[in-house]
């Protein structure tokens, strides 16, 4: 858990209060998610994003909205934080402009782990990449991170399974964590079963982490997430 009495060492940029579906609002509550302040064994610090909703970071990115990201986490920076991420995987689009204009390392999405992750396999591996969404997970999102047509990523929606895809369809309808868990894993399953060749999983979501480790076990695949990459940031800084 967070120490409280330190001075938060990475900065999270999040959603406008008020602004999630009911559904994301209960991933929330898993330790591994983004949001949750017992994900993090260092000090962080939350920031909400006036405008940051699933409209204008995953569905239509929206400029005006990552210039208020930039604004924010340009005060955590003067506050001491020494690096920047963010709390959803699609603001993987904003990656170039957010480092651009701050003069710390900024993180935006798990996504950028993939580069890493394919130059450590075999060249006739793949990378499964399981996303919230797949059809709003463009090609410029994969390129702003780095990740060039070169590198053999699959890519997994979880909007095709059902109890996940209320939090698109009914956001105000509360969702069965234990039937989301089944189906984050079972979409793992399935992946693995339909191309073997994969050899690692990356989890664009940041909803995802809390099952990560039930992936592995029975993927028996290593899985790459946003509490991963938040962990090596931590690592890293001073």
């Amino acid at each position: 858990m967070t120490n409280t009495t330190e001075k938060p060492r990475i900065g999270i940029l999040c959603w406008e209060a008020g602004q999630s579906p009911r559904g994301l609002e209960q991933l929330e509550t898993l330790k591994g998610n983004s949001t949750n302040p017992d994900t993090y064994d260092f000090p962080v610090r939350f920031c909400k994003v006036k405008g940051a909703n699933i409209e204008t970071i995953l569905e239509n990115p929206c400029r005006k909205v990552m210039e208020r990201m930039i604004e924010e986490a340009q005060k955590m920076v003067k506050e001491g934080v020494k690096a920047i991420t963010t709390s959803c995987g699609f603001n993987a689009i904003f990656q170039r402009e957010l480092t651009d204009s701050l003069d710390v390392p900024v993180f935006t999405s798990s996504l950028l782990q993939v580069p890493m992750v394919f130059h450590t396999l075999g060249r006739n591996k793949h990378i499964g990449v399981i996303t919230a969404k797949k059809a709003a997970l463009r090609e410029e999102h994969l390129r702003a991170v780095g990740i060039t047509s070169e590198m053999p990523v699959e890519i997994f929606g979880m909007e095709e399974c059902p109890e996940w895809n209320k939090i698109f369809i009914a956001p105000n309808e509360d969702v069965d964590l234990d039937v989301i868990r089944e189906e984050v894993v079972s979409t793992a399953v399935k992946a693995v079963k339909e191309n073997p060749k994969i050899g690692a999983f990356v989890l664009e979501c940041t909803d995802l982490p809390p099952f990560a480790q039930r992936i592995r076990e029975v993927t028996g695949k290593p899985v790459f997430d946003f509490v991963t990459l938040v962990n090596y940031i931590n690592s890293a800084i001073p």
